[in-house]
């Protein structure tokens, strides 16, 4: 199976489920994706119920824990909005430690794994991977995770773990570290570890997708749980207050806070020489746009708001790992289309490899949040964080 087949296929299921594909093949696995989606419901329901009758027991590890997640699967604008509260504990005096899952991160070289079953080492005897200390960045991207990485780059300050069992990485974040709050990145379905606060997002462009739970549809839990959290984010708002969705969602949870806010772009990076530039430097430009992220469109309109002209386009699956060849290629596919420059997202930057050709510039677009409303229900769920 070649390294793209794999995309391939996700996007044909993405097609089927979004109803784009036609025919009987696509009919019949959307009737069998249906019966799944169902079981997999059911399965989750009674998860949530063991739990919050305590059959099973969430673990307590004395200090404050913050989950910040979403009910669908991807392109939230989840990363931003984590870093946004990392930073702003942090500026509070918390010892912060983002504890993440690290997804599609490198495995372990064979070697380490071989050694760890010689010396019956076992997972849960591993420490986890340290991607930051709180004082220097100790993993590249490959073996920390994308958005670890990314918020280890961006968050000098604060530690950040990868780890399947996120009990496990916290308990290491209070002991060995000296954290005394933990964000659980992408963490409202992880229920191991007992929550004293749950930040939902919902992205106001495909906010419950169509409605049905995986694999049918994006959600990884029906939209009626939303009344589990504590506060929610509206992200990629239009600055037009969001009626509709707010009615929907108080529905769903009648005393949750709410805020809206908006991804901002702030300015250009070059991948390679670290060189910034103003977001007028795209206008009146031809552009090539890269990008292996869950929802590429919303960033291509974004280039051509500012005023690029956008000659080519490349998309990959989401965390596409790039190779040096597949970056030579793209920038000869730029060049022949007449580009001026290359742009990517930030998540996509730190899967770059090192490459020496210079002729055309590949710059990625810098992202942070804009809150548009609740901004002072926002100051108040942080001192209570952090005052509490």
């Amino acid at each position: 199976m070649s390294k793209r087949s794999p995309e391939r296929l996700e996007a044909y299921f993405l097609a089927v489920i979004a109803n784009r594909m036609h025919g009987w093949g696509p009919n019949v696995l959307r009737w069998l994706l249906s019966g799944l989606s169902r079981l997999y419901s059911g399965i989750i329901n009674l998860r949530l119920a063991m739990f919050e009758h305590r059959i099973i027991r969430s673990e307590e590890l004395g200090c404050q824990v913050i989950s910040i997640g979403n009910l669908t699967v991807g392109g939230t604008g989840k990363t931003p909005v984590v870093e946004v509260f990392a930073r702003a504990l942090q500026k509070n005096g918390r010892r912060v430690a983002i504890l993440s899952r690290g997804y599609k991160k490198a495995e372990l070289p064979l070697s380490e794994k071989l050694w760890n079953l010689v010396t019956f080492n076992t997972p849960k005897q591993q420490p986890p991977r340290i991607v930051s200390d709180g004082r220097r960045l100790l993993l590249d991207s490959a073996m920390g995770g994308d958005e670890p990485y990314m918020l280890a780059s961006n968050l000098p300050d604060v530690c950040v773990l990868v780890d399947k069992d996120r009990v496990k990485s916290g308990r290491y974040a209070i002991q060995k570290l000296g954290c005394d709050t933990l964000i659980l990145d992408d963490g409202f379905q992880y229920l191991r570890l007992k929550h004293r606060v749950d930040i939902v997002l919902v992205d106001r462009t495909n906010p419950f997708d169509n409605g049905r739970v995986l694999p049918r549809g994006l959600l990884r839990e029906s939209v009626r749980h939303l009344s589990r959290a504590s506060f929610i984010f509206i992200t990629k708002s239009a600055g037009d207050g969001s009626p509709e969705l707010r009615a929907r969602i108080r529905e769903l949870n009648p005393t949750a806070e709410i805020a809206e806010c908006r991804h901002t772009p702030r300015h250009f990076t070059n991948v390679y020489t670290g060189e910034r530039e103003d977001l007028d430097f795209l206008r009146g430009k031809k552009v090539a746009a890269i990008s292996g992220i869950a929802a590429p469109r919303g960033f291509e309109e974004s280039l051509e708001r500012m005023g690029g002209e956008l000659v080519y386009r490349k998309r990959f699956g989401d965390h596409h790992r790039y190779t040096q060849q597949e970056i030579l290629d793209m920038i000869n596919d730029s060049r022949d289309r007449g580009a001026e420059v290359i742009l990517t997202t930030e998540k996509d930057a730190v899967r770059f490899p090192k490459i020496d050709r210079r002729d055309i510039p590949v710059y990625f677009l810098r992202i942070a949040i804009d809150l548009l409303s609740g901004a002072e229900d926002f100051q108040q769920l942080i001192e209570r964080i952090c005052f509490k």
